[in-house]
């Protein structure tokens, strides 16, 4: 599939003041730095079950679009999105964390499977196609091989908050992605592609 021009960026993440910048919403954290360092303001659209903001005028237009259906029904707000403004699956891009990923890594990708996230899971079931772009952003794993504890673990561990030592190394992987996001823009999505996936924090 080719890249197209992106024209909404969603970031996937649970509503709610108890999950405020724990691992999974990682991808809201992202939009609201952006949000921030435009000086926007999300609102809430009952239309697209989330909060959606607009950078940009005319044909230059970019959305940010956070689904507030919770995780497991993210794919239900970027259907609606799509649907309503007409877009194409080459012009979404997802913002998703990736417990396979160690923290600081970050994976640029046109398509794959959802890799057991269910939020991808749920995206692919409403789209009805795994192809479309999503940037993978590298959480950590819990450290537990005994698999009858791996899934408590993992709970616990995506819905956990960054520790201090692991803040710097989050806050540099935000900032790269919002550049790469410029980037994508620009430079096109093989040359960004390399940049971001090999990309390491200093602080690492």
């Amino acid at each position: 599939m080719s890249s197209g021009e992106l024209k909404i960026f969603v970031g996937l993440g649970n509503p709610g003041a108890e999950y405020i910048k724990t691992r999974h919403n990682i991808g809201f954290m992202v939009l609201e730095e952006i949000a921030k360092l435009n000086n926007l303001e999300f609102r809430q659209s009952k239309k697209f079950f989330g909060k959606i903001c607009e950078i940009g005028l005319g044909k230059n237009k970019k959305r940010l679009l956070m689904p507030t259906t919770f995780m497991n029904d993210s794919g239900r707000s970027i259907r609606a999105a799509k649907d309503w403004f007409g877009l194409n699956n080459n012009e979404l891009l997802v913002l998703v964390d990736d417990i396979d990923l160690p923290l600081g890594k970050i994976r640029l990708r046109s398509k794959g499977s959802s890799g057991g996230h269910n939020g991808l899971k749920s995206i692919i079931k409403h789209l009805g196609t795994s192809d479309f772009h999503r940037l993978k952003i590298g959480i950590g794993s819990p450290n537990n091989s005994i698999t009858t504890e791996k899934k408590t673990k993992t709970v616990s561990h995506v819905l956990g908050r960054f520790s201090s030592e692991e803040i710097p190394i989050l806050n540099s992987v935000i900032q790269e992605i919002i550049i790469g996001i410029e980037l994508l823009q620009t430079n096109g999505w093989e040359k960004t592609s390399t940049r971001l996936n090999s990309y390491k924090p200093d602080n690492l």
